[in-house]
């Protein structure tokens, strides 16, 4: 090539780095075609499908009791007790206390189960006469004739709405009930992961490490470090705040003569792991039951929610969960209507903990980019 060719060459070079938005085009392009080729042969990674289908039950449930179980492992090896003999000690004691809620609790909660599944039902039809009385009255007459509400049509939309949370609900049952099968196998799988992980979990890092060259090596350890303190303080704490969420329901409902109340707390508890919206989606079988006894009830539910809601606002999440995410209110109920749309109920659960690795991730990414470039020196 010419000196000419060269010359042109080098101010081509310096036009695309120098000029910013150009060079985010640039990206944006190879990104899409990049997209665009593995959207062509992405029949090559059915396999890799089926496995992270496969694995991600069995392991995201190693994950969770490793978090809760790591901390009572490290605490038993200070009194010189070998890492095996503390996990041992940790699956008999676990097995004992299953062994107890076998026999004593699962009896109480089906019965529980069945009978709200054979009421709900006539639950939903209850609820349904209650508001074809409400809108027959002489006061919603009055606001019909106001307003210009066209009631029969509005009585058609909410029957056939409440037919379809019927209709829904029996078939989320069948589906519940085709999942078992593979909860069955990931319940199985899982003593042998999490004493895996229990035993050499904390060469894990190293494991990881030694596959990056050496000068990324210790910026990927404070990235993994920041994503494990999250992680664990996001479930350790998350699952604290949901058994103190059921455990105050129950003794509310008790109070207040609730039917149903173990396995109406016990929902609002499963339900708590997700945040902001959960509660939400926890009150709502407690609302028709409560609709359907009596006004009164109906008042009562609502304080006792009210009251359990402020005690997990004001003093609960912020002593067991503090603000160490430091993710917004309005981000978080984003990203799991967000995550529910794409991936399910898998995706509610994973949202938050999901976003917070990726917030590290891209906090860390940025850093190194404003630090190695020089399109950030003036800020």
């Amino acid at each position: 090539m010419s000196d000419k060719q060269f010359t042109k060459v080098d101010m081509f070079k310096k036009f695309i780095l120098n000029n910013r938005f150009v060079l985010f085009l640039l990206i944006i392009f190879l990104i899409g075609i990049n997209l665009l080729i593995f959207r062509e042969v992405s029949y090559i990674f059915t396999p890799l499908q089926v496995l992270v289908k496969t694995v991600i039950l069995p392991i995201m449930m190693a994950t969770v009791c490793y978090y809760l179980l790591n901390p009572l492992v490290d605490y038993l090896e200070r009194f010189k007790i070998k890492r095996v003999y503390s996990i041992l000690l940790l699956y008999i004691v676990i097995i004992g206390v299953l062994t107890i809620i076998i026999v004593s609790v699962i009896p109480f909660l089906r019965e529980q189960i069945m009978s709200l599944v054979s009421s709900f039902p006539g639950y939903a039809s209850d609820v349904e006469k209650l508001i074809r009385d409400i809108v027959g009255s002489q006061f919603v007459n009055e606001a019909q004739k106001t307003l210009n509400i066209n009631v029969p049509d509005l009585v058609s939309n909410v029957s056939e709405q409440i037919s379809k949370i019927v209709n829904n609900t029996w078939l989320g049952i069948g589906v519940f009930v085709g999942a078992v099968k593979d909860f069955v196998l990931a319940l199985i799988i899982l003593p042998f992961i999490l004493f895996y992980l229990l035993k050499d979990g904390r060469k894990l890092p190293k494991y990881i490490l030694s596959f990056l060259p050496i000068p990324f090596r210790n910026q990927t350890f404070t990235v993994m470090k920041e994503i494990n303190t999250s992680i664990s303080l996001y479930i350790r704490g998350q699952i604290i705040v949901s058994f103190c969420i059921g455990f105050l329901m129950f003794i509310g409902f008790l109070i207040i003569g609730l039917e149903y109340a173990s396995i109406l707390a016990l929902i609002a508890a499963f339900t708590s792991i997700v945040p902001y919206l959960g509660p939400a989606i926890a009150i709502t079988p407690a609302l028709i039951i409560a609709i359907v006894t009596s006004p009164i009830m109906l008042l009562k539910l609502i304080i006792v929610w009210t009251v359990v809601q402020l005690i997990e606002g004001k003093f609960i999440s912020p002593q067991i969960m503090g603000r160490n995410l430091h993710i917004h209110p309005i981000t978080i109920i984003f990203v799991i209507l967000t995550a529910g749309n794409l991936f399910g109920v898998i995706g509610i659960i994973l949202a938050v903990p999901g976003y917070a690795v990726l917030k590290v991730i891209a906090t860390h990414i940025f850093d190194y980019v404003k630090h190695r470039s020089k399109y950030y020196k003036d800020v």
